[in-house]
């Protein structure tokens, strides 16, 4: 029976890395991107490993240049680790720059290591990449909808829908022009530069987890939300084993839903079988997490936090 509900895709953390990794293939080389494939690291080589075993065979490598010219095409180069802490200052906090080499740093020195061990090397992955490119990112890709239809955020009444948090720079914006508006700059800036997108406030509603690199949300921030309606953010990122949960961070409640769905982040959490998991809010502001990985439905009252 068609309920009429619709299905709202909004944006994650990795599907933005994904995105802009996927993109940097097809970009002239720049400082503020050129690291973005490799950022990506192993997360995204069970993705590449079935699109490779699905569209792509050994003989279709003939096409593919050789290790060297890939492992340029995919890595930074060796003079980005001393021209990003330049590059990136205007934007980013100095902790946020040194996390960020220490972290690409990283995943140059394990990533063809990790390849080997999924069973790729680099020049399948690149060829895999590709086709990932034309599944998702071109028109008419068979996967191209995807990203057409993700959306950064959505309300229902006093609850906000995102993937990670909020800050004092996306209230003002919900409160001066809305959901809707916040949504237009996320398809706007994702279009655009994408250093800036992913590295600006309007990212940080997907990556933030109220570290000290992260822009803060403060009382003032909380203060407005609340004055305009918005009472509890409901959002994944923070990865749970055990079910649901709820915390009030910085004053504000948030119901944290990420149960650990992914088959491959089960795996390395340790967790049996596939993941399973629903939150159900009413509409007296009730909310129920039930979760394979945990043995009883989990009710939470945010009313009782306020």
């Amino acid at each position: 029976m068609d309920t009429g509900a619709e299905v709202k895709l909004l944006a994650g953390n990795h599907d933005m890395r994904l995105l802009m990794g996927l993109r940097m293939l097809s970009m002239t080389t720049h400082t503020g991107t050129e690291h973005l494939f490799i950022r990506m690291g192993p997360k995204v080589l069970p993705l590449l490993k079935e699109v490779f075993n699905h569209y792509l065979q050994d003989d279709l490598l003939a096409d593919i240049p050789r290790l060297k010219i890939c492992r340029q095409r995919l890595y930074p180069s060796d003079s980005w680790f001393d021209q990003f802490p330049r590059f990136a200052a205007s934007l980013m906090p100095a902790k946020a720059i040194e996390k960020e080499v220490k972290r690409v740093r990283k995943r140059v020195a394990s990533f063809e290591q990790d390849c080997a061990e999924i069973g790729l090397s680099l020049r399948q992955v690149y060829a895999a990449a590709l086709k990932s490119q034309a599944l998702f990112l071109q028109p008419g890709g068979e996967f191209s909808w995807f990203f057409d239809r993700m959306q950064l955020t959505h309300r229902e009444g006093s609850f906000l829908f995102l993937h990670a948090g909020l800050d004092d720079h996306i209230v003002d914006i919900l409160s001066q022009r809305g959901t809707d508006h916040l949504n237009d700059l996320y398809r706007t800036q994702i279009n655009g530069d994408l250093f800036e997108f992913y590295f600006g406030p309007v990212a940080n509603t997907i990556r933030t987890k109220y570290r000290d690199v992260d822009f803060p949300l403060t009382d003032r921030g909380v203060a407005l939300a609340n004055g305009h309606g918005l009472r509890a953010v409901v959002h994944g990122h923070q990865n749970r084993t055990a079910g649901q949960n709820i915390v009030l961070r910085q004053g504000m409640i948030h119901i944290e839903g990420d149960v650990t769905l992914d088959r491959n982040s089960r795996r390395k959490e340790g967790l049996p079988g596939h993941g399973i998991g629903v939150t159900i809010i009413h509409p007296s502001g009730q909310v129920i997490g039930i979760s394979k990985d945990y043995p009883y439905a989990k009710v939470f009252e945010p009313q009782r936090y306020q």
